[in-house]
């Protein structure tokens, strides 16, 4: 769908806030707290924001955009060239993380421009009366958005600005104090991120009850090796080398196969393919312990091969 920029304002240092609507005034395609649309913007770049605002709100969706550090080209174009009025393609919305419906509470700990989806998530919480709280870390006051609008629930929201305390946030502290049957939803640097899962492993907190997002794939690490391997496309009838410097799909698209994706880095289903034979390697970030162990399907983006071959059914 083509979307129009109706609002562009500044909700903190290095964020920005886009609000897109229909040019007909037409509601839009419903969306889970916590989902995310592919943009798409005049440059050629295709990139993925959570939208903050409610999911009861069918007249808009609100993005936050964090200019990121080494941005590529999405998050910069949006903080210098977008314009009110420009039209931009949008994908449907699409949710890899949401509130758990059987939880009896929900605990947030957000981190940077990771608020974006937590914020829609907690609208949901606030309209329908659930039991919540936020841990909120950010680098300084001035890089922590959508402050106003969660000032008047002071007494839920604990704020961590690295430049006002010392040390690191106290996550041990508010995974411990998370009543029974809570879950907790996490969003924002790999590190702290990392940390959540760390301390809920040691607290002895229930695996399923800890919900994760993730902005960006971690970095590879020296040693990670990657083996060349062939791929077979069942349907099609070709067959492949997939060198170590490659993924799946850029093979795939260099050889004519061009297959849906989006994000390149494990973190959106886009390019998920059926896997027919062979055991995948999985590095994304959405599918499921029991999805990796069933071993019928692979992100091709970013997942390889334990052994000589795959065979996709495509």
């Amino acid at each position: 769908m083509e979307l129009i920029v109706t609002s562009l304002r500044l909700e903190a240092e290095g964020v920005l806030g886009v609000e897109l609507r229909d040019a007909a005034h037409a509601e839009l395609p419903p969306f889970a707290p916590g989902a995310h649309v592919d943009v798409s913007f005049p440059n050629g770049l295709t990139r993925q924001y959570s939208i903050a605002s409610a999911a009861s709100d069918r007249t808009r969706y609100w993005l936050g955009i964090g200019l990121a550090p080494a941005s590529r080209g999405g998050s910069r174009f949006a903080h210098s060239e977008l314009r009110l009025g420009d039209r931009l393609p949008i994908g449907a919305p699409r949710s890899l993380f949401g509130l758990h419906e059987a939880a009896a509470g929900h605990l947030f700990v957000a981190g940077g421009i990771g608020i974006t989806p937590i914020l829609s998530m907690i609208r949901q919480c606030i309209e329908q009366a659930l039991p919540w709280r936020l841990l909120y870390c950010v680098r300084s006051r001035r890089h922590a958005a959508y402050l106003e609008q969660l000032a008047p629930f002071a007494d839920r929201v604990v704020l961590h600005a690295d430049d006002e305390q010392d040390g690191h946030a106290d996550i041990a502290g508010a995974l411990r104090q998370m009543p029974s049957g809570w879950h907790v939803y996490t969003c924002g640097p790999g590190a702290m991120m990392d940390a959540v899962c760390g301390h809920a492993a040691v607290l002895g907190i229930d695996h399923d009850a800890v919900h994760l997002e993730r902005f960006g794939a971690a970095a590879v690490q020296p040693g990670d090796e990657r083996d060349a391997f062939q791929v077979r496309l069942l349907r099609h009838g070709g067959r492949f080398t997939v060198p170590r410097e490659a993924s799946i799909l850029e093979v795939l698209e260099a050889n004519g196969v061009c297959l849906p994706f989006s994000c390149r880095e494990g973190l959106c289903r886009s390019c998920e393919v059926p896997l027919a034979a062979g055991v995948a390697e999985h590095r994304d970030y959405v599918l499921s312990d029991e999805e990796r162990i069933a071993n019928k399907s692979i992100l091709i983006c970013v997942s390889r091969a334990k052994g000589a071959e795959l065979v996709l059914d495509v």
